[in-house]
């Protein structure tokens, strides 16, 4: 076997491979030679009704509902129904149960009344506080 001397042939010899691959995976589906006459086609049978007896299709299955976006949307709906806080722009994420507040607060004081009606919540195990500190938001 002689020793490779120059890119070129390297990479030419490479891309044939590649080449000879991609194309051996390409299969002819043509039908084999011979017969020329296609063969009439059989009747289709007649249609039939179903069984009256048949048990009726699955319904599709509605998703259950997702506990931690549920518990979100009831602590959000706890901080909206406080005439102080619902106006604060604060998103809330659940997650078995564990409460994080995000988003900005007046002051200290609206900070921590978020999180006490937060926390008042059925199903609020834990309240993280993650509330920013901002005048006038």
């Amino acid at each position: 076997m002689k020793p490779i001397k120059d890119m070129q042939t390297v990479l030419l010899a490479a891309a044939s491979c590649a080449l000879a691959l991609a194309l051996a995976g390409c299969g002819d589906s043509s039908p084999p030679p011979g017969k020329t006459e296609a063969a009439a086609p059989a009747p289709a049978p007649a249609p039939q009704a179903a069984p009256a007896a048949a048990a009726p299709a699955k319904a599709a299955e509605a998703p259950k509902p997702d506990p931690d976006a549920a518990l979100a949307a009831k602590v959000k709906s706890a901080l909206a129904n406080d005439p102080e806080l619902k106006m604060l722009p604060i998103d809330v994420r659940a997650a078995n149960g564990a409460v994080t507040l995000y988003g900005t607060a007046d002051n200290a004081k609206l900070r921590d009344k978020a999180v006490r009606a937060a926390s008042r919540v059925d199903g609020v195990k834990s309240v993280n506080n993650n509330l920013q500190i901002v005048k006038g938001s």
